[in-house]
């Protein structure tokens, strides 16, 4: 994990403990899906929850964290993308900042997180070539 996506990962769970909130594990499975998604809007200029071919994000995220053998899968998604100078703190306030994305943060079922942030130069398309950092935060639960 890079220092940004620790930071964010400890303000989170910083963030569910004042909400008498579970604290949530790094998966590794979510991290991977969440890299991909970070890096594909990176070079194709997009930012969504679908993916560029169309797919929701929770078909991408289920083939890296398995639904197989499971009675129970749930996942969720929080996206920002900002100046690349952008600190853990400036992530979780512009998540809290939305009704929708603090909605996420407080699910109470989330177990597990996986993060990756992306710093491109110069991003095309929806990032008008501007210097960005690309954040994507796939939360999920399986029993």
């Amino acid at each position: 994990m890079s220092s940004l996506e620790r930071g964010v990962l400890t303000n989170i769970n910083n963030f569910r403990h004042d909400h008498r909130l579970g604290s949530l594990r790094f998966s590794s499975k979510l991290a991977a899906a969440a890299c991909e998604h970070s890096a594909e809007m990176a070079q194709r200029g997009y930012f969504s929850h679908d993916s560029a071919n169309g797919k929701s994000f929770d078909k991408r995220i289920s083939r890296y964290y398995s639904i197989s053998g499971k009675r129970y899968w749930s996942v969720g998604e929080n996206l920002l993308w900002s100046s690349p100078d952008v600190d853990a703190l400036g992530a979780l306030n512009m998540w809290l900042n939305s009704p929708e994305h603090r909605k996420i943060l407080l699910t109470a079922r989330w177990r597990e997180i996986g993060l990756s942030a992306v710093h491109v130069a110069s991003a095309s398309g929806a990032y008008g070539g501007r210097e960005v950092t690309i954040v994507t935060a796939d939360f999920g639960v399986r029993r």
